[in-house]
């Protein structure tokens, strides 16, 4: 009886303490793996490092100098080698660790292999990157950092930078249209696509950028942010006005280009131009940002008038895809599918758009056309997307790479405060004034006054 009453008192605070342990993990995965996940895996990671690489087959076999200085000093047999391990760096969410390939390895190697040292040493995920020539970094990913978004507090942002999203290495996916100047963002209803247009407008809103919507859908999603908007066309009406006045723009700008490389012979290269960022900062004019959400929308037409206005509008986005980068005007096309279906004009416009962005969509064809000419692969890593992941996304580019992204989570109130606050931002650009929209007036509620009870009277 002793014995039992021993055990149950051992045994309470053991299950209270298995009991926490299992809820932080679940409710708290960075406490959890800054405190017991990451001190384990680097145990695991220290004590079993040779044993590891030699059974993923990623040892060599040791050069003379050294089979010779073992065979001097010592009688122990002489092992295969594995990459020279650094300093491992851990974080709330990864331990990274930098590996020096044996010669005669490459990065390909240690990549094929990264399911098998996820196994080995305990960890979520896996991933290799290259440094340098003979190095590589390798990212221990503790936990899945894709089921709730927490964006690190220090990532690349600048001009036309924004970090919209967070990639499942634990890194932050930086929008950056300076390197990849058009998207296409496609994805279904309640995939997370307005979320992600919503970091966008909200981390452009504070740089000085010229930002222009064209929402066919009366304005909904973006008239949120009309304080900070330079331009907002709501119907295929007004966006077939509005598309013309930004081509002369391009054109315009294209013009001051041209006026700066016809100075006088002699002039130093630096001063010679063939982008607005070439130009000095006091004569160049302002990046523009394009938002078209439901492209879709701009292809539909039901009779002939709508076909011409229809040609005409794909025609300039074409050319606003196709010259607007060193003018300075960048693109972000969003819509459900985006395919030949839509009619004359769409492929040639989707192939001017760099980098690819698919949510969530409904059939495997509409998944085709955002990344089935990129990244084959990453075809069926966006059909896989469940639909109790909204804001998850495989994004890629014409590079071929491609990874699993997810949006935090911004309220419309939030992101539309900010353009409220950054009002003051927007550039005076003459051509796009007739298209300013409207901004509505906060009505604020007046203070309720108390209101006294008469005097009982007889």
């Amino acid at each position: 009886m002793t014995d039992l009453t021993t055990l149950l008192e051992v045994g309470g605070p053991l299950t209270a303490l298995g009991g926490g342990t299992a809820y932080t993990r679940a409710k708290h995965p960075a406490l959890y793996w800054s405190a017991i996940g990451g001190p384990i895996s680097t145990a695991r990671l220290l004590s079993s490092y040779s044993s590891v690489m030699e059974a993923c087959g990623l040892t060599v076999a040791p050069s003379r100098l050294r089979v010779l200085a073992v065979k001097a000093t010592t009688r122990r047999e002489v092992r295969p080698v594995p990459p020279r391990r650094g300093i491992i760096r851990p974080t709330s969410t990864v331990l990274r660790i930098r590996l020096r390939l044996a010669p005669g390895q490459e990065p390909a190697d240690v990549a094929a292999s990264a399911e098998r040292l996820r196994h080995a040493w305990g960890v979520h995920a896996v991933y290799v990157s290259t440094v340098k020539p003979g190095v590589v970094e390798l990212r221990l990913v503790g936990y899945d950092v894709l089921r709730r978004v927490r964006m690190p507090r220090k990532a690349d942002s600048g001009l036309l930078k924004v970090p919209v999203a967070l990639r499942e290495d634990a890194t932050p996916f930086v929008r950056d249209y300076r390197t990849v100047p058009h998207q296409l963002t496609l994805g279904a209803t309640l995939s997370g696509k307005s979320m992600y247009l919503r970091h966008l407008i909200a981390g452009l809103a504070a740089q000085p950028v010229a930002l222009v919507g064209i929402d066919c859908k009366r304005g909904v999603e973006l008239a949120p942010f009309a304080a900070r908007l330079s331009a907002l066309a709501t119907d295929p009406d007004e966006a077939a006005e509005l598309l013309p006045v930004l081509v002369k723009e391009m054109e315009d700008r294209y013009d001051l280009i041209k006026a700066r490389q016809g100075i006088a012979p002699g002039t130093p290269d630096e001063e010679i131009t063939s982008d607005i960022w070439g130009l000095p900062e006091n004569e160049r004019p302002v990046p523009i940002v394009l938002f078209v959400d439901e492209v879709a929308e701009l292809f539909l037409t039901a009779t002939r008038k709508d076909e011409d206005r229809r040609d005409e509008m794909v025609t300039h986005l074409i050319r606003l895809a196709q010259l607007g980068r060193a003018a300075g005007i960048y693109l972000e096309v969003c819509g459900q599918r985006f395919g030949a279906e839509l009619g004359k004009g769409a492929t040639m416009l989707r192939a001017q758009l760099t980098g690819r962005v698919c949510h969530r969509v409904n059939d495997e064809a509409s998944a085709k056309m955002a990344l089935g000419d990129i990244a084959p692969e990453a075809v069926h890593a966006a059909c896989a997307i469940a639909p109790e992941l909204p804001g998850l996304a495989v994004a890629g580019d014409t590079s071929g790479g491609w990874s699993r992204i997810r949006t935090p989570y911004l309220s419309l109130g939030d992101a539309a405060e900010i353009c409220r606050e950054s009002a003051h931002l927007v550039p005076d650009l003459p051509a796009l004034k007739p298209f300013r929209p409207a901004i509505p007036v906060r009505l604020v509620a007046a203070p309720a006054r108390a209101v006294l009870p008469h005097p009982v009277t007889d």
